[in-house]
């Protein structure tokens, strides 16, 4: 096992887990976080022996999003924001996911191959109830994995979404007892890496080329939206009355 700023790694049969540690912050990624995620997933491209990932916030918690305080630092040549979202990978990544998945922990869980999730997990995306939205990709990519109506319905409510649902509509590939999305995980990425990795790579790359055609469009969507709500006074206002542990006084400016 090796450790760095904000994440362990540990490489199992061809598998590399990556587990982030800020967990005194619900594992919010801030700019060291990011640098460490990037880090971990270009080794995993680099590595010729490492043949499938699985990223995980440990065995109480996924992954808060973006630590509004500090923000989440620059995005990364290879991996976009986070490191993660905006990453052309060749090969697979699951995410194992125990307790909160909210707004980026969500998005970057969207972004993996299969999610398994404890059946603690939680996912949303409650940006909107700050005057923001979701700008690591939930807004192209909740309608992949997700009916578009309960996209909608995410991400227009703010309102969770549950593992067991998150299973009966496609989102989970496994739900599994509390402490045990790992260990599920874990299995999952040793019936892949039993298979020849080169056919387990192309085949990847081509299912997510047809799946990612557009996502230069959702990413010009994702910033012009970025844009307009940067300019808001309702975007002011969330974030102060988040900070402030209040509710917030919409004015739909």
């Amino acid at each position: 096992m090796s450790s760095g700023a904000r994440t362990e790694l540990e490489v199992t049969d061809h598998i590399l887990v990556i587990t982030m540690t800020r967990h005194e912050k619900r594992n919010a990624i801030d700019g060291e976080m990011t640098l460490a995620l990037d880090a971990a997933l270009n080794q995993l491209e680099d590595s010729a022996d490492l043949w499938a990932a699985i990223i995980t916030g440990g065995p109480d918690m996924f992954c808060a999003g973006t630590d509004m305080a500090a923000t989440s630092g620059t995005p990364t040549e290879r991996g976009g924001v986070y490191g993660v979202v905006g990453r052309v990978r060749t090969k697979p990544l699951i995410a194992a996911v125990e307790g909160v998945a909210f707004g980026g922990g969500f998005e970057v869980a969207m972004a993996c191959d299969m999610i398994v999730a404890a059946d603690n997990a939680r996912f949303g995306l409650p940006e909107v109830k700050r005057g923001l939205v979701p700008t690591s990709g939930a807004i192209f990519r909740a309608g992949r994995v997700l009916p578009l109506n309960v996209a909608k319905q995410v991400m227009l409510t703010g309102a969770e979404l549950s593992p067991q649902d998150g299973y009966r509509l496609g989102m989970v590939n496994e739900v599994t007892e509390p402490g045990g999305a790992l260990d599920a995980a874990m299995a999952l990425a040793r019936l892949i890496t039993a298979n020849a990795p080169v056919a387990v790579q192309q085949s990847l790359q081509a299912l997510d080329a047809l799946a990612s055609a557009s996502d230069e469009h959702g990413w010009e969507l994702t910033t012009k939206a970025r844009r307009v709500i940067g300019e808001s006074e309702d975007a002011k206002e969330g974030v102060a009355a988040f900070f402030d542990k209040r509710a917030p006084v919409w004015t739909g400016r």
